[in-house]
């Protein structure tokens, strides 16, 4: 095609103007090269440029597909085949055989393994045990039996789900269809050089560290996060507690030798104990943490995990700051983690 011709081609605007709307294929005759119009690669001549209807077409031509734009393509392929895979996955009660989803989404067992970790942060395995506790979850909350909720969730087994019952509810079964009303938070509140600290401990160690400006707004936090749960204050003795949890506030560094009652997903129990992992006065970015994790391309994931922590200060989620360096969000405040900072950076 000559240049005169091609200028009033809109297909070359939209090529010019790296239209990624746009859905032709361009190849160029002198690489041998086949593109989608917008591709970041530098623009050909116009001479040398033809036009196809679709990639297929474009192959048939004797063109390779560019390893720029094709490769997005590519990703993005893989991406609807693993979420078809997670839908299918959310809509069955079968624990999955891992040849069968590979299979079905096209890739082999290793490669679909990798793929599905890489875009949900969990392997299968681990995604289809957390759709089930939330099936049971569910089951429960509609005031089912605990026999007809644990077959209906898909465990088998009251063995299977008793041996899971702590990391599923956090308490056994008959108490979260009762819902959590037997369920016993104690907690203390102090003041500290940041606000006010509310400290939460239930039976199985301490379940929430929450600061603020007001008692009122800390005990609604609580009680948001333990919905079911009977909130009582703290007994004689609690004193001890909320002083080793301010020390922790005033000087970071020290860490906090109590255990801790950590509820959350599988994921999100993996990055607040790589949080914990970071040292005292250093710093990562949400990208850093997922590749520490090996899970570079769960970014959003991470930070989500992190908004979900409880625990300021001893699941040290003020040590993640942008990629710039610059502090992002803190759920108790941007000020306070630039403090808690501060504090783990002295001498």
């Amino acid at each position: 095609m000559n240049q005169a011709s091609l200028s009033a081609d809109p297909r070359w605007h939209a090529v010019r103007g790296r239209d990624s709307s746009a859905t032709f294929i361009y190849a160029v005759l002198t690489t041998g090269i086949y593109c989608r119009p917008g591709c970041p690669s530098r623009l050909p001549l116009p001479e040398n440029v033809r036009f196809f209807a679709s990639s297929q077409e474009a192959e048939a031509a004797g063109y390779r597909p560019c390893q720029r734009c094709m490769a997005q393509d590519k990703r993005a392929q893989q991406t609807a085949r693993i979420i078809a895979a997670c839908r299918h996955l959310e809509n069955t009660t079968e624990m999955p055989d891992l040849n069968a989803l590979a299979r079905e989404a096209g890739f082999s067992p290793g490669h679909f393994h990798r793929l599905f970790k890489a875009h949900t942060g969990l392997t299968p395995r681990a995604y289809a045990e957390a759709q089930r506790a939330q099936r049971l979850r569910g089951e429960l909350e509609q005031g089912r039996s605990v026999t007809e909720a644990l077959y209906s969730a898909g465990f088998g087994s009251s063995g299977r789900l008793y041996a899971a019952t702590d990391q599923v509810l956090g308490m056994t079964p008959t108490r979260y269809r009762q819902g959590g009303s037997r369920e016993t938070i104690r907690y203390v509140l102090g003041e500290s050089s940041l606000g006010t600290v509310l400290v939460g401990q239930s039976s199985r160690g301490i379940c929430a560290i929450l600061l603020g400006d007001a008692a009122d707004t800390l005990l609604a936090e609580l009680r948001g996060r333990f919905p079911q749960a009977e909130l009582q204050p703290g007994e004689s003795g609690f004193e001890t507690l909320i002083g080793q949890v301010i020390q922790l506030i005033e000087n970071p560094r020290l860490g906090l030798a109590l255990p801790l009652d950590i509820r959350g997903t599988a994921f999100q129990a993996r990055v607040w104990q790589a949080l914990r992992e970071i040292p005292p006065g250093a710093t990562l970015s949400y990208a850093q943490l997922a590749a520490r994790l090996d899970l570079p391309k769960a970014v959003r994931a991470v930070a989500g995990a992190c908004a979900a922590n409880s625990l300021a200060v001893a699941i040290p989620c003020h040590r993640i700051v942008r990629s710039d360096g610059e502090l992002s969000g803190y759920r108790w405040g941007v000020a306070r983690k630039r403090e808690l900072l501060r504090r783990e950076r002295q001498d």
